[in-house]
């Protein structure tokens, strides 16, 4: 297996895309933390997986500061970090006010800055890691009715090729995911939230993808297990469009 025996992080892991990334890595062998604010659901994954479920509000420093010290106390240092959590609130930018701004961003962006700021630094000492940020095509192309959730996303993947710059010497590899249209609680929110209109932004989005569906979070879970084990040992500061073809660069 090609994940044996390494610790693993993934934030957001109680449901979606980190729930199945957190059963693929385990899959593959790794010891599996999964952090969320749903800390319940993040115990009842772990508890699949003989993990570890934990809280973890990725917005806070000090709530991710105890996560890692917990992880680490009992499985071992973190090898493979997965910073998945994420959050969307769909409404048109004229619509948003600085209360939405603030909250979008604070999950999707500042949450990968505090999680990876507790993770990397042990990481770069032992000379050894792979970290994976789950960002979105509406970082790369944009997304109607998603405005600061695109904007967060696409500062994902700045920050993603920063630090793979900044820890190559440290034999660190960073690197991205940019998921398009998966069939996720966060996507069947927008017809939630914006009734019919948010199922023609969403059919929109399916449409768009050259493969004509939605895809799967186990589709996801695929590329950042990849992403995250020695097969991808020479890759960093890239990101991998899992979207069905949705953007081609």
């Amino acid at each position: 297996m090609r994940l044996e025996g390494r610790v693993a992080l993934v934030t957001g892991g109680a449901s979606g895309i980190g729930a199945a990334t957190a059963r693929r890595l385990a899959a593959e062998g790794a010891r599996v933390a999964i952090g969320d604010v749903d800390d319940e659901g993040a115990r009842d994954v772990a508890a699949e997986l003989d993990g570890l479920g934990l809280a973890l509000d990725v917005r806070d420093s000090r709530s991710a500061r105890q996560a890692v010290e917990r992880i680490e106390g009992e499985l071992g240092a973190i090898e493979i970090l997965v910073n998945n959590a994420g959050t969307d609130r769909f409404a048109f930018f004229v619509n948003t006010d600085p209360d939405l701004w603030e909250h979008v961003l604070s999950v999707n962006l500042y949450g990968v800055l505090v999680v990876t700021h507790a993770v990397l630094p042990g990481m770069q000492e032992r000379r050894s890691g792979a970290i994976v940020n789950v960002s979105s095509e509406a970082g790369r192309v944009g997304s109607q009715g998603s405005s600061i959730y695109s904007a967060a996303k696409a500062g994902v993947i700045g920050f993603t090729e920063a630090i793979a710059r900044e820890s190559a010497r440290f034999r660190v590899r960073a690197n991205a995911v940019a998921p398009g249209p998966i069939e996720t609680p966060l996507l069947n929110a927008a017809p939630e939230i914006l009734g019919e209109l948010g199922e023609r932004l969403k059919q929109g989005m399916i449409n768009a993808t050259a493969l004509g569906r939605s895809g799967s979070p186990e589709e996801v879970a695929a590329a950042i297990a990849f992403l995250a084990s020695d097969d991808a040992s020479y890759i960093t500061g890239q990101t991998l469009g899992v979207s069905g073809g949705l953007s081609m660069w």
